[in-house]
């Protein structure tokens, strides 16, 4: 087990330096240990980096000096003991003792001292520590300051629970295929199943109260489900889907709002989903295949058209742009090593680029739908706003929906504590100009 929380520590260390990612290094890091040790390394990475920003501080009061870089592994086992001691239902003794032991696997003995001492001290002198940081953000917040600052100026009603639905375990929402069968009626097969689940009382849409492989739900592999958040699900309808219609889902893998859309209307003319990168239309494809569903697959950057346009317009426009993907933190927590304040600004110019190219593409009376999965008006109402100054032709539509808030433009959910991520949504007709 010591050796196990010493490969996280190598896999976290990178992370805590700004450097790689959870979706590079995860997967094959969990895939190269036994099946019986996944999970335990599972939960110690992703609930670290939950937690990280605040453990740090932590950390940083128990240590004399600062550690070298090239020592980011020992940092980051100190982090995994704090976490294991604070957050997981492990013996102290036997956190600690498998913790001291991984310093040996880092091949760093001179270590073994200095993490049993800050782990030792921190079981000593817990409550003076966190009496000392009661006003820290980044320690109330789990979350980088300037971050935890920005949602605390953009949602100050709401910002505790943010941060506390922001560092939680995401919930598996499921989209029923109501194409193949109703949310009732799937319902009835996971009670039978006894796996334990709810249906929310707004939305209808189906929750997991579990942690299961989702690949053995009933009817997964027959297409009846597949997982999508609840933000994420409202996409297929605020689009206004109708059959004969020609279709573009502008960066659009893994392909789960293509596939919904495809549910939602079997009788499109033609479904066009872009991506970036040809590898990540693999994805797309698998999803496509296992959902009996067809789209016109193209690789290319959406905000360069002549790469991929065909020259024919269309009646809907599904516009998932790149953001900094501060609603989603929960589900992928390097985000709060990964991203700097610098990078919204830049995002928000490239979100404005992005819909400004595509807009010539779509049909008069058409819906162009713009998403993001950011908690940050500089990326969702600001760019909208941005981008009506300039086009006369572009109407704004009203949206309600059971959950999230009303914006002066479109709408925000905020990650809720077993409810949905954080996301936004705009919704653009063509008038005549």
């Amino acid at each position: 087990m010591s050796q196990i929380r010493a490969k996280c520590a190598k896999l976290i260390a990178p992370i805590l330096k700004g450097q790689g990612s959870l979706s590079q290094t995860l997967e094959p890091m969990l895939n190269d240990i036994s099946s019986d040790d996944r999970s335990l390394a599972h939960q110690l990475i992703l609930g670290t980096l939950r937690q990280a920003p605040r453990l740090e501080r932590i950390a940083m009061q128990l240590v004399q000096k600062p550690l070298k870089d090239k020592d980011k592994d020992v940092w980051a086992l100190i982090l995994i003991g704090l976490y294991q001691l604070d957050f997981m239902r492990v013996a102290e003794h036997a956190a600690l003792n498998k913790t001291v032991d991984a310093t040996k696997s880092l091949k760093k003995p001179w270590a073994k001292g200095l993490v049993n001492g800050i782990l030792r001290n921190y079981q000593r002198d817990k409550a003076e520590i966190e009496e000392k940081l009661q006003n820290d953000i980044c320690f109330q917040s789990a979350l980088p300051g300037w971050l935890a600052k920005r949602v605390r100026k953009f949602w100050p009603d709401q910002a505790l629970d943010v941060y506390q639905a922001t560092n939680s375990q995401p919930p598996i929402t499921l989209r029923v295929n109501r194409s193949k069968t109703s949310i009732a009626d799937y319902a009835d097969q996971l009670t039978k199943e006894c796996i334990q689940f709810e249906v929310h009382p707004a939305t209808g849409f189906i929750t997991l109260k579990q942690a299961i492989d989702v690949r053995a739900l009933p009817g997964f592999n027959q297409g009846l489900i597949s997982v999508q958040d609840t933000a994420a699900q409202y996409s297929a309808q605020l689009i206004d889907l109708a059959p004969d219609q020609r279709v573009l889902d502008a960066c659009s893998a893994p392909g789960g709002k293509t596939c919904a859309m495809l549910e939602h209307e079997n009788a499109l003319d033609e479904m066009v989903a872009i991506d970036l990168e040809p590898a990540r239309l693999t994805r797309v494809q698998q999803n496509l295949d296992r959902l009996e569903l067809t789209a016109t697959l193209k690789a290319g950057d959406v905000g360069d058209v002549n790469q991929w346009w065909d020259g024919q317009p269309f009646d809907r426009i599904l516009l998932d742009v790149p953001c900094s993907a501060t609603g989603v933190i929960r589900r992928h927590p390097d985000i709060k090593y990964l991203r700097r304040p610098e990078d919204i600004n830049a995002l928000a110019d490239t979100q404005l680029r992005l819909i400004t190219e595509v807009w010539p593409l779509l049909k008069e009376n058409g819906v162009l739908l713009y998403a993001t999965c950011s908690i940050l008006p500089t990326e969702n109402e600001h760019v909208i706003d941005r981008f009506l100054k300039n086009h006369p032709d572009a109407n704004v539509q009203p949206l309600d929906l059971p959950i999230g808030f009303k914006q002066p433009i479109g709408w925000q959910f905020l990650p809720e504590q077993d409810g949905s991520d954080g996301f936004y949504y705009a919704k653009l007709t063509k008038i005549s100009s």
